[in-house]
């Protein structure tokens, strides 16, 4: 039986000004808004090509303060040009980072290693890893 993450609730205070950072800034696609009451609103976001998606929203997570959410991470295949995207979408992001000893330098140096960081306005916090191909 396979078991897949579908969906990560991410805390935030301000739904609007986190989704517009999330749709617009990262590029992540609407999936839904949906007003539940006054009170209850889930806002579902998917990053390109990702299985998972996230959810902000109000009345969603009461137990999760907003910017609580540490260690998010992305995979993509191109550091070089995902740190540039988000540099182009006005993304406050780190410079590429090497952590730790690759564990097989071909056919990218980057690979497993590679990273850059970010954080949402909440600051809920993220890391984008670059792995090229998988064994």
């Amino acid at each position: 039986m396979n078991w897949t993450l579908e969906v990560v609730v991410v805390p935030v205070a301000d739904v609007d000004r986190a989704k517009e950072f999330y749709a617009e800034r990262l590029g992540f696609a609407v999936d839904h808004d949906t007003v539940i009451s006054d009170d209850a609103r889930i806002v579902q976001l998917t990053p390109p090509g990702s299985g998972c998606s996230i959810v902000i929203g109000k009345g969603v997570v009461p137990d999760m303060p907003p910017g609580s959410l540490k260690g998010l991470q992305l995979v993509v295949p191109d550091l070089h040009k995902a740190h540039a995207e988000l540099v182009e979408r006005g993304v406050e992001v780190s410079e590429i980072q090497v952590v730790g000893k690759n564990p097989r330098p071909v056919p990218d140096p980057l690979d497993n290693v590679g990273f850059v960081f970010f954080t949402d306005p909440d600051g809920n916090s993220w890391g984008v890893q670059q792995i090229s191909s998988r064994p």
